[in-house]
C-alpha cells in the first residue's frame, strides 16, 4: 500500500441500551460526526427509543442484549460481536459502559483491533474495592476518554492508570438547541401556559431525576429558610422511575414547610430549551459528585444565573461568582444565600454573568470540540499501524 494513502477509522461504539441518557447522547454526536466525515461506522446495543437517530444517520446498528452482566451472554455477545468486526473491516472498538465493555474487549481482542474506552462516571468500587475487578475493564483500553477533571482523578487514584494514558474529552453542550435565540415565543408560551407556570415571579429549576443523590431535598431545605420571600417558585423536573417513596417524601417535605403554592413537578419534557427559558435560576443541587454536570453547562449556555455544588464535574464546567455560582455541598444553608444572591441580582448583573458564562460554554464545551478531539483520537490510533 502506498504511504501517500491515509488509513482512515472504522469505528464501533458498544453501549448497553439507546434510551435517553448522557451515554446514548454522546454516541449519536459521535456517530454524527463520523458520518458527516464520511467514516464509516456503527453501534451496538440493547436498542432503544433513541434508535431512531441512527436510522436517520443511516449508522447500521446491531442488536444485541448487551446490558446483561451474565457472564454467558457477555461470552455469546463477544463472539457475535466479533464476527461482525471481521465482517464489516472494523478497526476500533469504542467502549462506553462497563458490562457490554467485557464483551467489547473479548471481541477486540479476537478481532486484533483496537479497543478504547470512556469513563462516563465514578463506578462504585463496592465493600473493601470489590467491585474493582468488574470496573477494571474500563481501563483496559489502549486509551482511556476521561469527561472532567474528577473522573480523571478517580481513574488515576482508583486505578493506578497514568496519566499519558487518559485523553481529556469534556461532554458537550448542543450551543444550537441550548440557545435562548433559538427559542421561539411559542414554544416559550407553550411551556409556560401547559404547566400553568407564574409569570410575575422568579423561577428556579432543577433538572435530573428523582433520587436522594441529585438534591431535591437539599433544594426544598434552601427554600424553606427563604420562604417568607414572595418573589420565587421552583420547579422539579424529572422522572422517579419507580422511587414513588422518594416523590411522596419530597411532596410531604414540601407541605410540611408551607412551599405547597410554590412548587410545580414536571415529570418529564421534551423541550428543555423552552423550560430553560421560562426560568432564572438553573439549581444543580447533587450532593454526590457529578461527573460532567450536563445541566448546570446548559443553563449556562442559556444565559441563565446556574448555581451548583462546588463539587465532581461542576468544578470544570462553571467559575464560581464569573460564569455562576458554588455552593458548598449538602450545605442547604449556603444554597440559601446564593439563591437570595442570584434573586437580588439587577439587570446589569445578570447580563454580565449570563454573557461570561455563554461565552465558558462555547470556548469550551461544545459538540464540535468534542467531536473533533474525539475523531482526532481515532485518526491517531489508525495512524500507528
Amino acid at each position: 500500500m502506498s504511504k501517500d494513502i491515509v488509513k482512515k477509522p472504522v469505528v464501533l461504539q458498544v453501549l448497553p441500551e439507546l434510551n435517553q441518557g448522557g451515554v446514548e447522547l454522546g454516541t449519536i454526536q459521535i456517530a454524527e460526526a463520523l458520518t458527516e466525515n464520511s467514516i464509516k461506522n456503527y453501534v451496538a446495543s440493547k436498542g432503544g427509543r433513541m434508535e431512531y437517530q441512527l436510522d436517520r444517520l443511516k449508522v447500521k446498528h446491531l442488536k444485541l442484549n448487551l446490558k446483561s452482566k451474565n457472564p454467558i451472554t457477555i461470552l455469546k455477545n463477544a463472539k457475535i460481536l466479533a464476527d461482525f468486526i471481521q465482517k464489516e473491516g472494523i478497526n476500533i472498538v469504542h467502549a462506553r459502559s462497563r458490562a457490554p465493555a467485557w464483551s467489547a474487549y473479548i471481541a477486540a481482542k479476537k478481532a486484533k483491533v483496537h479497543y478504547i474506552t470512556t469513563f462516563h462516571g465514578t463506578y462504585g468500587l463496592g465493600p473493601l474495592g470489590v467491585k474493582k475487578i468488574y470496573n477494571k475493564i474500563m481501563t483496559l483500553g489502549e486509551k482511556i476518554i476521561v469527561i472532567s477533571t474528577h473522573i480523571k482523578r478517580h481513574v488515576m487514584e482508583h486505578y493506578g492508570i497514568s496519566e499519558d494514558k487518559l485523553v481529556f474529552v469534556h461532554r458537550c453542550v448542543d450551543v444550537e438547541k441550548f440557545n435562548p435565540q433559538a427559542v421561539s415565543n411559542e414554544r416559550l408560551t407553550t411551556m409556560i401556559e401547559t404547566h400553568s407556570l407564574p409569570t410575575d415571579k422568579k423561577i428556579i429549576l432543577l433538572i435530573g431525576r428523582l433520587t436522594r443523590w441529585k438534591g431535591q431535598e437539599l433544594l426544598i431545605d434552601a427554600l424553606a429558610k427563604i420562604k417568607d420571600r414572595t418573589d420565587f417558585h421552583c420547579i422539579l423536573t424529572g422522572d422517579d422511575q419507580g422511587r414513588t417513596e422518594y416523590t411522596e417524601g419530597l411532596i410531604r417535605k414540601i407541605k410540611d414547610n408551607n412551599l405547597n403554592e410554590r412548587f410545580t413537578f414536571i415529570k418529564h419534557t421534551d423541550d428543555v430549551p423552552a423550560l430553560m427559558k421560562a426560568c432564572d435560576i438553573v439549581v444543580s443541587a447533587s450532593i454526590e459528585p457529578e461527573a460532567f454536570g450536563r445541566i448546570a453547562a446548559e443553563g449556562e449556555a442559556m444565559g441563565k444565573i446556574v448555581i451548583a455544588s462546588n463539587i465532581g464535574g461542576s468544578l470544570d464546567n462553571l467559575k464560581d461568582k464569573i460564569t455562576g455560582f458554588h455552593f458548598n455541598s449538602g450545605d442547604a444553608d449556603d444554597l440559601s444565600q446564593k439563591i437570595s444572591y442570584a434573586l437580588d441580582l439587577d439587570g446589569k448583573e445578570t447580563q454580565k454573568i449570563a454573557t461570561s458564562a455563554q461565552n465558558y460554554v462555547k470556548e469550551n464545551f461544545t459538540k464540535q470540540i468534542m467531536c473533533d478531539k474525539t475523531l482526532r483520537l481515532y485518526q491517531d490510533l489508525v495512524n500507528q499501524e
